[in-house]
Protein backbone atom coordinates (compact mmCIF):
# COMPACT_ATOMS: atom_id res chain seq x y z
CA UNK A 1 0.00 0.00 0.00
CA UNK A 2 2.08 2.65 -0.88
CA UNK A 3 0.07 5.49 -0.71
CA UNK A 4 2.20 8.24 -2.86
CA UNK A 5 0.09 11.07 -4.83
CA UNK A 6 -0.10 10.34 -8.66
CA UNK A 7 0.80 14.15 -8.84
CA UNK A 8 4.64 14.67 -8.64
CA UNK A 9 4.70 17.77 -6.46
CA UNK A 10 1.00 17.95 -5.17
CA UNK A 11 1.82 17.85 -1.20
CA UNK A 12 -1.83 19.47 -0.60
CA UNK A 13 -4.00 16.61 -1.99
CA UNK A 14 -6.09 14.95 0.64
CA UNK A 15 -6.20 11.09 -1.46
CA UNK A 16 -3.19 9.81 -2.10
CA UNK A 17 -3.72 6.71 -4.81
CA UNK A 18 -1.50 3.99 -4.66
CA UNK A 19 1.61 3.50 -6.96
CA UNK A 20 1.69 0.12 -6.47
CA UNK A 21 -0.79 -2.44 -8.09
CA UNK A 22 -0.64 -4.45 -4.99
CA UNK A 23 -1.37 -1.20 -3.19
CA UNK A 24 -5.15 -2.03 -5.41
CA UNK A 25 -5.89 -5.41 -4.30
CA UNK A 26 -4.93 -4.99 -0.75
CA UNK A 27 -7.55 -1.96 -0.78
CA UNK A 28 -10.08 -4.45 -2.19
CA UNK A 29 -9.23 -6.74 -0.20
CA UNK A 30 -9.77 -4.69 3.30
CA UNK A 31 -12.65 -3.05 2.39
CA UNK A 32 -14.48 -6.74 1.26
CA UNK A 33 -13.57 -8.09 4.65
CA UNK A 34 -14.29 -4.50 6.10
CA UNK A 35 -17.84 -4.48 4.73
CA UNK A 36 -18.44 -8.58 5.09
CA UNK A 37 -17.95 -7.87 8.88
CA UNK A 38 -20.06 -5.27 9.18
CA UNK A 39 -22.81 -7.25 7.50
CA UNK A 40 -22.42 -10.31 9.64
CA UNK A 41 -22.15 -8.22 12.62
CA UNK A 42 -26.17 -8.19 13.31
CA UNK A 43 -25.82 -12.06 12.81
CA UNK A 44 -23.07 -11.99 15.21
CA UNK A 45 -24.94 -9.95 17.87
CA UNK A 46 -27.68 -12.41 18.11
CA UNK A 47 -25.54 -14.95 19.06
CA UNK A 48 -23.07 -12.83 21.38
CA UNK A 49 -23.39 -9.57 22.05
CA UNK A 50 -19.48 -9.63 22.23
CA UNK A 51 -18.70 -11.03 19.36
CA UNK A 52 -21.28 -8.24 17.81
CA UNK A 53 -19.58 -6.00 18.27
CA UNK A 54 -16.05 -7.19 17.62
CA UNK A 55 -17.47 -7.65 14.24
CA UNK A 56 -18.33 -4.19 13.99
CA UNK A 57 -15.04 -2.67 15.09
CA UNK A 58 -13.52 -4.80 12.75
CA UNK A 59 -14.89 -3.96 9.90
CA UNK A 60 -14.54 -0.60 11.02
CA UNK A 61 -11.03 -1.05 11.67
CA UNK A 62 -10.10 -1.98 8.06
CA UNK A 63 -12.06 0.31 6.39
CA UNK A 64 -10.60 2.89 8.95
CA UNK A 65 -6.88 1.47 7.79
CA UNK A 66 -8.18 1.95 4.04
CA UNK A 67 -9.25 5.82 4.94
CA UNK A 68 -5.64 6.32 6.66
CA UNK A 69 -3.71 4.92 3.70
CA UNK A 70 -5.09 6.87 0.92
CA UNK A 71 -3.85 9.79 3.37
CA UNK A 72 -0.81 11.54 2.83
CA UNK A 73 -0.29 10.84 6.76
CA UNK A 74 0.43 6.93 5.83
CA UNK A 75 3.76 5.87 6.28
CA UNK A 76 6.41 2.52 5.77
CA UNK A 77 5.80 1.83 9.29
CA UNK A 78 1.81 1.54 9.43
CA UNK A 79 2.46 -1.49 6.70
CA UNK A 80 3.64 -3.80 9.67
CA UNK A 81 0.33 -2.66 11.54
CA UNK A 82 -1.93 -3.27 8.70
CA UNK A 83 -0.37 -6.50 8.17
CA UNK A 84 -0.32 -7.50 12.14
CA UNK A 85 -3.88 -6.10 12.58
CA UNK A 86 -5.03 -8.79 9.53
CA UNK A 87 -2.61 -11.69 10.97
CA UNK A 88 -4.55 -10.86 14.59
CA UNK A 89 -8.07 -11.04 12.53
CA UNK A 90 -7.17 -14.22 11.46
CA UNK A 91 -5.77 -15.51 14.69
CA UNK A 92 -8.92 -14.28 16.57
CA UNK A 93 -10.89 -16.68 14.26
CA UNK A 94 -9.43 -19.54 16.00
CA UNK A 95 -9.41 -17.98 19.67
CA UNK A 96 -13.17 -17.78 19.23
CA UNK A 97 -14.05 -21.19 17.06
CA UNK A 98 -11.17 -23.19 18.47
CA UNK A 99 -7.44 -24.25 16.22
CA UNK A 100 -8.64 -26.88 13.56
CA UNK A 101 -10.35 -26.41 10.30
CA UNK A 102 -13.71 -26.68 12.35
CA UNK A 103 -13.30 -22.95 12.47
CA UNK A 104 -14.48 -22.86 8.96
CA UNK A 105 -17.50 -24.82 9.49
CA UNK A 106 -21.21 -23.43 11.10
CA UNK A 107 -23.58 -25.90 11.81
CA UNK A 108 -21.89 -28.18 9.97
CA UNK A 109 -21.66 -26.91 6.83
CA UNK A 110 -18.72 -24.73 5.48
CA UNK A 111 -19.51 -21.16 5.79
CA UNK A 112 -18.23 -19.39 2.95
CA UNK A 113 -18.30 -16.18 4.74
CA UNK A 114 -15.09 -17.39 7.36
CA UNK A 115 -13.69 -18.33 3.90
CA UNK A 116 -13.73 -15.38 2.51
CA UNK A 117 -12.99 -12.78 5.12
CA UNK A 118 -9.82 -14.77 5.74
CA UNK A 119 -8.47 -15.10 2.46
CA UNK A 120 -8.71 -11.47 1.89
CA UNK A 121 -7.17 -10.62 5.38
CA UNK A 122 -4.75 -12.85 4.39
CA UNK A 123 -4.50 -10.95 0.99
CA UNK A 124 -3.42 -7.90 3.21
CA UNK A 125 -1.52 -8.99 5.17
CA UNK A 126 0.80 -10.74 2.78
CA UNK A 127 0.45 -7.62 0.26
CA UNK A 128 1.07 -5.14 3.42
CA UNK A 129 4.28 -7.18 4.17
CA UNK A 130 5.30 -6.79 0.10
CA UNK A 131 4.69 -2.87 0.32
CA UNK A 132 6.93 -2.41 3.49
CA UNK A 133 9.40 -4.89 1.70
CA UNK A 134 9.15 -2.63 -1.51
CA UNK A 135 8.68 0.77 -0.07
CA UNK A 136 11.73 3.56 -0.18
Amino acid sequence: MSAQSTTTGQSDSLISLPSNPVGYLVILAAVITGVLHLVLAPRAMGFNQMMGILFILNGLGFLGGVVLYLTPYWNQTLYLVAAAYAIATIVALFVFQGFSIEAFYMEGSLNPMAVITKVTEAIVAIGAVYLYANTS
